[in-house]
């Protein structure tokens, strides 16, 4: 469908409905609407529905939400976020291979320090984006070329922080109109993972794969993968009960079943992956907080809140809000994430003074989590037509994440 962008959204949705089987009336009775009026979205005679729609019915056609607005349509600018001013140097450095290991290569323990400071730096940085874009090119190049000059266990240890690296990349490319390479360096971290034979190499690279594969629709390989690793990760954590990363990383790669269930819209499936993930988390110490998924005690009731309201539960959703002070999350833009659900979750029970609030305190918390975050952009676009007391807060907001002039 890149291919295609002159398609409207009317003719994009009966494509893909067409391609799924459905007549109109079965999609229309899967979203709770009639025939006719998935006759007059087609025929572009209605605009594109609102995000919650949007969502139920990529849901029943097993597409991404994306695939369903494309280029052209008005919302499409709010699904996907600007472009950052980095990302043409950072694609330049997923684009670019290391091809001769005659450049000097600096010391493994060096790029571990640089990897774990940028990690760090992403966490509590509000323009977390802008600071990775400024890390990334010489992060990249330089695991590159490690990867390229050690030889044997030397080269393990330089192809899992490779791997790292690119996942780290995956994180600043989210949200962007750069689907390509968010594919490109999710493939070759897991590749480089494998490469290495490190378990937890392994166990990250592939929660990354998961949320490439869950993002697209993919839904079954985002499962198939996720459930796929847990079984071979299992086994590894029984043998080393004390390695508290390893059972993070599987712990949160248990969640990232729920989140791909949760959206596929299988309830009791979601909520049985969470249950895992919850058992695992609470075999944590208190304060441990895995650097690269946030996985932890306390991120459990945020994950409750994005499996309720994939489910389109938005009162469960609300309801599990209440459990977490987001302050708990330490993560400034997992902590905005969070927010950015509860806002979904409130805006879904028609609560825009709640959800535009929500979205404020996101603001407060990663700016730039919010400017790019397809799900904020549009609430924040849609409340601009709310309830007149709501409408100078929403259009507050949308002058800073960039929505109007």
């Amino acid at each position: 469908m890149d291919s295609m962008p002159e398609l409207t959204f009317g003719q994009r949705l009966k494509l893909y409905r067409e391609r799924s089987g459905k007549t109109r009336a079965v999609l229309g009775g899967l979203v709770g609407r009639s025939a006719e009026w998935v006759k007059a979205l087609e025929n572009d005679r209605l605009l594109p529905p609102r995000v919650h729609m949007l969502d139920r019915i990529a849901r029943a056609l097993k597409v991404d939400v994306s695939a369903l607005v494309g280029e052209l349509c008005d919302r499409s600018a709010v699904v996907n976020g600007p472009e950052h001013p980095a990302l043409a140097s950072v694609r330049d450095a997923v684009n670019r291979f290391a091809l001769s290991s005659e450049a000097a290569a600096q010391p493994l323990p060096q790029i571990r320090e640089r990897l774990t400071a940028a990690w760090r730096a992403r966490h509590e940085a509000s323009d977390h984006r802008t600071v990775l874009g400024a890390l990334l090119p010489d992060l990249l190049r330089d695991a590159q070329c490690a990867a390229l000059a050690y030889e044997g266990d030397d080269r393990r240890r330089a192809q899992a922080l490779l791997a790292e690296t690119l996942g780290l990349a995956q994180m600043f490319l989210a949200y962007q109109p750069a689907a390509e390479l968010i594919w490109r360096a999710a493939d070759r971290s897991m590749v480089a993972a494998q490469e290495s034979g490190d378990p937890e190499a392994m166990a990250r690279a592939g929660w990354f794969l998961c949320q490439v594969h869950r993002d697209t629709g993919d839904w079954d390989t985002a499962m198939r993968t996720a459930v796929e690793l847990i079984s071979s990760l299992q086994t590894r954590t029984n043998e080393e009960p004390t390695n508290v990363n390893l059972l993070a990383l599987v712990g949160a790669l248990n969640f990232e079943a729920a989140y791909v269930a949760a959206r596929a819209g299988e309830e009791g499936r979601a909520w049985r992956y969470w249950d895992r993930a919850d058992a695992i988390a609470q075999r944590l110490p208190v304060r441990f907080h895995q650097p690269q998924t946030s996985f932890s005690r306390a991120i459990m009731a945020a994950h409750a809140v994005t499996v309720a309201v994939e489910l389109q539960k938005s009162g469960e959703a609300v309801r599990q809000a209440k459990r977490l002070d987001p302050a708990a999350i330490p993560s400034r833009p997992r902590r905005a994430r969070h927010l950015v659900e509860v806002a979904r979750g409130h805006y879904g029970k028609g609560d825009s003074a709640a959800a535009v609030r929500s979205l404020r305190q996101a603001y407060d918390s990663a700016p730039e989590t919010v400017r790019f975050n397809g799900y904020a952009r549009q609430i924040t676009l849609d409340l601009l037509d709310g309830p007149r007391s709501t409408r100078d807060e929403a259009r507050d907001l949308a002058l800073k994440v960039g929505l109007v002039c």
